[in-house]
């Protein structure tokens, strides 16, 4: 039989050394996706690098490599190493897709948007020798449909309590920092419910009983968002999702999702000052209404967990120490930081070249540690250093403390937020050896 290796990177260190874990939490969808859409004469194997090795010596003849965020360093350094060993590299996911050209430079072909759309027909090309060097296809409307997950390749592998489902992909939101805005322009596109339901159910009998509605804003379609906990309630599952903090508005959806079994959700808030989120073409959101919202969730019985960036328009070193409080007061359990970054190929990236502010020309060394723009209103160097010590000051013992124990909702559920604060540990661990802790 013919063979693909299809490998989810880990991202570097400061040692440029790939990060490792003993436990993968947020498992990925594409592999597993992609793996089962291969023809029945091809075998499929995932490597989930940050808690596994990748086998150099693989008799796969094809390699598959996912590029996501700031991994994508790493991504192309073992799409050279495979190359050189005469292997044929594909390179997919969000990071190759907005950069096609400069990945070329690093594969034999790159896909492009929605891999799902072309990867039939790439395999059908590669068995035929005829390879095209880009396979171009984004969802834009309407509904999309993917066969049922191959699970079965990752679930002996370490990996956490939950695996992913999917309902829809993209965002009506177009923030200018954001790689899905690039991709997806505004558009949320849907997979029919039944495919939704189908693939929870897998994950319910495979014996899981949690999954990860790994959309990028579930409140981006209201009306099937509501159908969707119609069928979620039914199948007695907990599960976490990210979404627009507007939901906080939505008292009767709120009861929905909590009723439906919905733990946590993920905010990405990105500022508490209104001049930096309208630089990022995100004024609908008012971060004087962020707490009101926040407590609104809690009070439904739904965790918040938030990311957010640091060197916005209006941001000023006092609001990013500000931030700190305003991450105590409101009891975020695992709140995630980022420097904003101009990826290429998105809006901001744009804004900053013709502005001429954008201070390092080497993109790869864009890796979110460290400020690559000329913030409005600090130097590069203090925008860099107010980065850390905000990390450094929400991951002491007392604020992790603060947030995740002493709190009403401890007495409730104990074991819930001492799991969060052991996360909170190992972020404070990774904090502490100047790594950006991220989702994983």
């Amino acid at each position: 039989m013919k063979k693909i290796l299809l490998i989810q990177p880990s991202p570097y260190d400061k040692n440029h050394k790939p990060i490792k874990k003993n436990k993968l939490y947020f498992v990925g969808l594409a592999m597993p996706l992609l793996a089962a859409m291969m023809p029945d004469d091809w075998e499929a194997e995932i490597v989930l690098e940050i808690i596994e090795d990748i086998p150099f010596d693989t008799d796969a003849e094809l390699i598959g490599i996912s590029t996501m965020g700031h991994g994508v360093i790493r991504s192309i350094d073992i799409a050279r190493k495979f190359r050189e060993m005469g292997k044929t590299v594909i390179l997919g996911g969000y990071m190759a897709s907005i950069m096609a050209e400069e990945a070329l430079k690093h594969c034999d072909s790159v896909v492009v948007g929605d891999a799902e759309l072309v990867w039939r027909e790439l395999i059908k090309d590669y068995e035929e020798v005829k390879l095209k060097k880009i396979y171009e296809k984004n969802l834009e409307s309407g509904y999309f449909s993917t066969p049922m997950p191959r699970f079965d390749l990752i679930i002996n592998k370490n990996i956490g309590d939950f695996l992913p489902v999917q309902a829809g992909r993209g965002c009506p939101n177009t923030c200018s920092f954001c790689s899905v805005a690039c991709l997806y322009k505004g558009h949320y596109i849907k997979k029919p419910l039944d495919e939704v339901v189908r693939d929870i159910k897998q994950v319910k009998e495979i014996g899981f009983k949690k999954f990860l509605l790994l959309d990028d804003n579930i409140f981006s379609d209201r009306e099937y968002l509501d159908k969707l906990l119609m069928e979620i309630k039914k199948l007695n599952m907990q599960w976490m999702s990210q979404c627009d903090i507007r939901i906080g508005r939505e008292d009767e959806l709120l009861k929905k999702l909590s009723d439906g079994g919905c733990t946590t959700l993920s905010f990405g808030l990105e500022s508490i000052s209104k001049e930096s989120l309208k630089g990022m073409n995100k004024s609908w959101a008012n971060p004087l209404e962020y707490p009101k919202l926040i407590q609104n969730i809690h009070s439904h019985g739904i965790d918040v967990s938030t990311e957010m960036v640091v060197g916005g328009e209006g941001d000023t070193l006092s609001t990013i120490r500000d931030t700190k409080n305003f991450i105590e007061d409101n009891k975020i359990t695992v709140p995630r930081f980022y420097i904003l970054t101009p990826i290429p190929g998105t809006k901001f990236f744009k804004d900053m070249t013709k502005a001429g502010r954008i201070i390092k020309e080497d993109i790869y060394s864009f890796d979110g540690t460290e400020a690559v723009h000329r913030p409005k209103n600090m130097t590069p160097d203090e925008l860099t250093n107010a980065y850390w010590e905000l990390y450094d000051s929400l991951f002491t013992f007392i604020s992790i403390l603060k947030r995740n124990i002493f709190r009403k909702e401890f007495l409730q559920k104990p074991s819930k937020y001492l799991f969060y604060s052991i996360v909170n540990l190992f972020y404070r661990y990774q904090i502490k050896n100047r790594i950006t802790p991220n989702i994983f």
